[in-house]
């Protein structure tokens, strides 16, 4: 939501839709991990993993563009910009160390090969993946809130 204030224009995110995509995927991997091994249960988890992973990427990079209009940077050309440049620009912003932004390349280097592999090598190059994901998940929630969070220090107050 933005909010006026003289001629600044405020942005607060909400983040709450991040943490509930980061709580699903994290729930979804402990299920996979108690489920019998090669079960379709297991199968089950493991495709919910790989969506929610997905969705939880997307759902980060939608934050992060607002987060980068706060800093002046115009919608449009954001929407064009590819992800790895978004990425950078977080680090310039601290939003992001630059350790971070390596592994999202890795990540979305990885979610990049969703959309066309759902085989068992993929998953488990994805399985891998997730733990240290859910890490920088939730770092990233914690930024986005504590600089653009209602409440937060926010750019331009």
């Amino acid at each position: 939501m933005a909010k006026q204030r003289g001629a600044l224009k405020m942005l607060y995110l909400n983040i709450d839709h991040l943490r509930r995509c980061m709580q699903t995927l994290d729930s979804s991997l402990t299920l996979y991990q108690r489920a019998e091994p090669d079960s379709i249960d297991q199968e089950v988890f493991r495709n919910a993993i790989v969506k929610g992973y997905e969705l939880t990427q997307e759902t980060a990079f939608k934050l992060l563009k607002k987060a980068l209009k706060a800093y002046g940077h115009g919608g449009k050309k954001l929407e064009a910009m590819p992800v790895k440049d978004i990425l950078r620009l977080a680090a310039v912003h601290d939003l992001m160390a630059l350790p971070e932004v390596e592994r999202w390349f890795r990540y979305r280097d990885n979610r990049n090969n969703t959309a066309h592999d759902y085989g068992e090598q993929f998953a488990s190059e994805t399985l891998v993946l997730i733990p240290a994901f859910l890490q920088d998940i939730a770092t990233l929630a914690d930024v986005l809130e504590r600089k653009l969070g209602e409440g937060g220090e926010h750019v331009g107050s």
